[in-house]
């Protein structure tokens, strides 16, 4: 079974930056597609940045274009977003999850395999 673990949740300010690790481990980067999703209280799950297989294709939420940046280690089996100018409403529970397809410029929360979460919270 797929594993999934993420790291580098935590407190900051706005404005400020944190780099999220997703760890896979029992497969390989280069057979899935990556993706990371975050749910705030009270709001639906919504997939905000993926990368391809190949790691040649990446995509964004408009929320996050321009401030989040996903990128993938090879070595290390390792996907990560760097989240950059944070605001409040980013605040929200963050998971990577891993899929064998590539959807193209979305990424849709059905994929099939999930890690546990890592909280995201920012606030002054």
């Amino acid at each position: 079974q797929l594993q999934l673990v993420e790291s580098g949740g935590g407190l900051v300010q706005p404005g400020g930056s944190l780099r999220l690790s997703c760890a896979a481990s029992r497969f390989t980067l280069n057979h899935y597609t990556i993706g990371w999703f975050r749910q705030a209280p009270g709001k639906e799950r919504e997939g905000i940045s993926c990368i391809s297989s190949s790691g040649g294709s990446t995509n964004y939420a408009d929320s996050v274009k321009g401030r989040f940046t996903i990128s993938r280690d090879i070595a290390k089996n390792t996907v990560y977003l760097q989240m950059n100018s944070l605001k409040p409403e980013d605040t929200a529970v963050y998971y990577c999850a891993a899929d064998p397809v590539w959807y193209g410029s979305t990424c849709p929360i059905n994929f099939r395999n999930w890690g546990q979460g890592t909280q995201v919270t920012v606030s002054s």
